[in-house]
């Protein structure tokens, strides 16, 4: 590269830097910056109670109960890394596996294993989902969704919004570690839980189960340029597997 190229782009590098800082500072500092994120995540959150936010988000007429900034960085991904397959753990109405398989389609590869405890009608049909009724812990689910990924041609990506307390979700960490492919993501949701920063009497939850099993799974790392958004219900939650894991 020419060098003067090369000193172009660091200066344009550093303009930008300085800018955002600049405009960041002119509204709040930077002590209270995650103060006002978390006071508006808390408003967004229990705004639930009177149906409205993430209660009442739909994906092509389907309920979605995910915070859209999450599904816009989902959307990312998905186009980054062209997954084979996306493991889901926590159906609900099945909004989000619809979304998943849509922007699926539209890189044209990829197929959702989805699994809950409970079978629901009036789910979306859809050619690249597939419905699995089940514990997501238990050997028998396990070993269908083993079925559903073995061979596959492409990268596997794991998302866990079940049953949010700490023992049934550090529970699926161990489990579905191993069926995330090296460079790819292992998503914990709902790591807001516990005061982090809604519903302090939650107990242990998501972002406790997250802290102890990284401290022994070295091949994971929590990957914060996914929370870039400022907003998501997922912070510390977007855990990336090493290439060479």
């Amino acid at each position: 590269m020419n060098p003067l190229t090369k000193l172009s782009r660091a200066l344009m590098h550093e303009i930008r830097t300085l800018r955002g800082a600049f405009y960041r500072r002119l509204y709040v500092s930077s002590d209270d910056e995650q103060g006002i994120v978390d006071q508006f995540h808390r408003l967004y959150f229990d705004a639930r109670a009177f149906n409205m936010t993430w209660r009442n988000t739909f994906w092509m007429g389907h309920a979605i109960l995910k915070c859209p900034l999450d599904l816009w960085i989902y959307q990312e991904l998905i186009v980054e890394l062209k997954p084979a397959v996306i493991v889901e753990c926590g159906t609900a109405f099945g909004g989000s596996a619809l979304y998943l398989a849509s922007i699926c389609d539209m890189v044209g590869q990829g197929k959702v294993v989805t699994v809950d405890v409970e079978h629901r009608d009036g789910r979306p049909e859809h050619p690249r989902i597939t419905y699995l009724t089940g514990s997501s812990t238990r050997d028998e689910t396990f070993d269908r969704v083993l079925q559903e990924t073995a061979g596959c041609d492409g990268p596997i990506v794991v998302i866990l919004d079940s049953d949010h307390r700490k023992p049934h979700v550090l529970a699926e960490l161990h489990r579905y570690a191993a069926i995330v492919s090296p460079g790819s993501y292992l998503i914990v949701e709902d790591t807001n839980l516990n005061g982090h920063p809604i519903e302090p009497d939650f107990g242990p939850g998501p972002a406790e189960a997250v802290e102890e099993f990284l401290a022994s799974a070295p091949g994971f790392t929590v990957d914060r340029s996914r929370e870039k958004l400022y907003l998501t219900f997922n912070a510390g939650g977007y855990l990336k597997k090493a290439p060479s894991a």
